[in-house]
């Protein structure tokens, strides 16, 4: 696990942008202006951004929302990004490395939504044990950590007032 929030050898900066978007060539996908910014927002960013959070951050103009929302459905859909959910029913959207399938953990905060990637699957042998004492075949699952984090826990919330009165 890093400490930046990526772990070793995940780095954003590790997907070329014409390696993405010769991806997109070979599924017979078009290569618009739009899903080169949004790739390379993506290649850039060191942890999962939701589509909101994606268009926000392309340069006015690149595109419009729902050209995001079509780009992420495309691309999730070719394999090119991973869609994660951490609770909130909100889709995040990471790269995933060509012949991966992306498949990792993430410790997020629950007061600052910090998100730090974990490395390797412990869970592989008992996914099996579960699969091979239920009669079920090619499962897969999901697990994220919530917590709170290193910064937040020394940050002193502010106390809480009492309720008021109804004679106040």
């Amino acid at each position: 696990m890093s400490t930046h929030g990526h772990p070793a050898g995940r780095a954003a900066s590790g997907h070329p942008l014409a390696e993405l978007t010769a991806r997109l060539r070979r599924g017979e996908r078009k290569v618009t202006g739009p899903r080169q910014a949004i790739l390379d927002l993506l290649r850039r960013s060191q942890h999962p951004l939701t589509r909101k959070q994606v268009f926000a951050r392309l340069r006015a103009g690149d595109c419009d929302l729902a050209t995001v929302y079509r780009s992420m459905q495309v691309l999730e859909e070719m394999g090119i990004v991973k869609r994660y959910d951490f609770g909130d029913g909100v889709g995040r959207f990471e790269l995933v490395a060509e012949g991966e399938d992306g498949h990792h953990h993430h410790l997020i905060c629950t007061r600052c939504s910090q998100v730090v990637e974990l490395d390797g699957c412990f869970l592989a042998d008992l996914e099996g044990r579960i699969a091979e004492r239920n009669g079920f075949r090619d499962i897969s699952h999901r697990l994220e950590f919530f917590g709170i984090c290193p910064t937040c826990q020394t940050t002193v919330a502010p106390a809480a007032r009492p309720p008021a009165s109804a004679g106040d």
